[in-house]
C-alpha cells in the first residue's frame, strides 16, 4: 500500500512539472506567445513619439521614424488577463491611447501576431489576422 502511494505521489509530481511545459508549446492559447508590431505610417516624414507596457513591462519612450515600426513578444499569462497598451504622439499632437494587446479582444483577432497601424490621416488600423484584413481601431485619448 505504502508503495502505492509512493507512486501516486510520483505521478502527481511529474504531471505538476510536465504540464506547465506543455501548455506553453500551445501557439493560440493561454500561454502562447504573441508577437506585436506597431508601425509608423504618418506620411511626410512625421516621426512619432510611442510608450507601450503592461503591467510588468515597461518598453520606455521611443521615436519611431516614418515607415518605420517597433515589435515585441510576450507570452500570454495563464489567467488570460495579459494586457499591453501605448501611448502615441506626433507633431505636438495629445497623447492618443490604444490597447495593443488584450486577451479578451484579441483572442480571437490575432491570437499570435497582432499589427498596428497608424496610417497618414492619423487614424489607428488593426491587422485581424482572421480575415486578412485592416480594421478601423479608435484611440482612446489619455
Amino acid at each position: 500500500m505504502r508503495n502505492m502511494i509512493s507512486s501516486r505521489r510520483r505521478l502527481l509530481i511529474l504531471y505538476v512539472v510536465l504540464m506547465p511545459a506543455s501548455w506553453s508549446s500551445t501557439s493560440n492559447s493561454v500561454l502562447g506567445k504573441v508577437h506585436v508590431k506597431v508601425m509608423n505610417m504618418l506620411g511626410h516624414g512625421r516621426s512619432m513619439e510611442i510608450h507601450c507596457q503592461s503591467k510588468d513591462d515597461d518598453l520606455g519612450h521611443l521615436i519611431v521614424p516614418d515607415g518605420l515600426d517597433i515589435e515585441w513578444e510576450f507570452y500570454v499569462n495563464f489567467w488570460g488577463t495579459t494586457l499591453f497598451y501605448c501611448d502615441v504622439q506626433w507633431n505636438g499632437s495629445v497623447w492618443h491611447h490604444f490597447d495593443a494587446y488584450s486577451y479578451q479582444r484579441d483572442d480571437g483577432r490575432c491570437d499570435t501576431k497582432c499589427s498596428w497601424m497608424i496610417s497618414k490621416d492619423g487614424r489607428l488600423f488593426g491587422f485581424n489576422q482572421y480575415h486578412g484584413t485592416w480594421d478601423v481601431m479608435h484611440f482612446h485619448d489619455a
